[in-house]
């Protein structure tokens, strides 16, 4: 099939070409691994379970550690005073560190507890 099209290619005299200069590496490079609609769920270290998921994520190719999320929303679920409390958060952008099992928030961040609290923020930073 291959051999076919290069070819056919060959017999019509149509090739073509994309020069080198034409390829953006950067975009390439930065957006190695991309997501859409990605959700993801687990628990934390006190056993409690949590929701995450965005619009759009993204891995970049020298950070392999580091999930970039566009639209986040989710939901943590946590024990104060004996009393479980759900938080409903929404941000404009994310980052969710494998590593250090982090996300850090960015952008219009609001979280809306249970338990009737209510944060406003343009960074959060939530330990799993």
């Amino acid at each position: 099939m291959v051999a076919a099209l290069i070819a056919g290619s060959l017999f019509t005299r149509q090739l073509l070409w994309t020069p080198i200069s034409a390829i953006n590496m950067t975009d390439i490079v930065s957006n190695q691994f991309k997501m859409s609609n990605a959700s993801f769920a687990g628990t934390d270290t006190n056993g409690e379970p949590f929701k995450i998921h965005a619009a759009s994520g993204r891995q970049e190719y020298d950070k392999p550690d580091i999930i970039f999320l566009d639209a986040v929303s989710g939901t943590i679920r946590r024990e104060s005073d004996g009393q479980k409390i759900t938080d409903n958060i929404v941000a404009n952008t994310g980052q969710y560190n494998r590593k250090t099992k982090t996300i850090t928030l960015n952008g219009n961040v609001r979280v809306d507890s249970s338990n009737g609290d209510k944060v406003r923020t343009q960074e959060l930073v939530i330990k799993l």
